[in-house]
């Protein structure tokens, strides 16, 4: 199976993939509800951290195949399946914005490797672009070995993310 063939049988059966979507924002809703002002004891902060990453995992990898459709593929904003690239990055948004009435979200077990997961993913798609546009890396394939450029592309990923860390610390 294909990765087309797979976003295919979501679109074809959308009420997996939309029940999914919705009765993640709804556990967070009734998690607020049950858990009260205990959110960052145990078992709610547990609970908390099953919930984000049950959608931030496909949420940022929503956000993340549509910047490499609308960028490197030139694909119109009018061919996006509401299904499979909108439902997984508004549920993420939902799921957020209601845990947060309850507890902070940096409170919440491993929501900071959460958020180095989206500085990594946005910084290598940022670091392929600028290569796609400049033709740097056709030209860095054909003189260099290959090892030397993959050396160079961790470290430009590894200098962005310590930048990132010391800049909003």
């Amino acid at each position: 199976m294909t990765l087309q063939e797979f976003f295919d049988f979501l679109s074809d059966n959308p009420i997996w993939i939309l029940s999914y979507f919705l009765l993640v924002p709804l556990a967070a809703w009734v998690t607020n509800r049950l858990s009260g002002s205990r959110g960052l004891q145990n078992p709610w902060d547990v609970v908390y951290s099953v919930l984000v990453f049950m959608v931030a995992i496909p949420g940022l990898l929503a956000v993340a195949f549509n910047v490499y459709l609308f960028l490197f593929e030139r694909r119109s904003i009018f061919q996006t399946n509401i299904i499979t690239q909108l439902a997984p990055i508004v549920s993420f948004i939902a799921t957020l914005v209601i845990i947060r009435k309850n507890v902070v979200l940096e409170h919440i077990p491993g929501f900071g490797k959460v958020s180095s997961l989206v500085v990594m993913i946005f910084a290598a798609l940022g670091v392929m672009w600028v290569l796609d546009r400049t033709r740097i890396f056709f030209v860095a394939l054909t003189f260099m070995p290959f090892q030397y450029v993959l050396l160079l592309f961790i470290g430009v990923l590894v200098f962005i993310r310590f930048s990132w860390k010391r800049l909003f610390k």
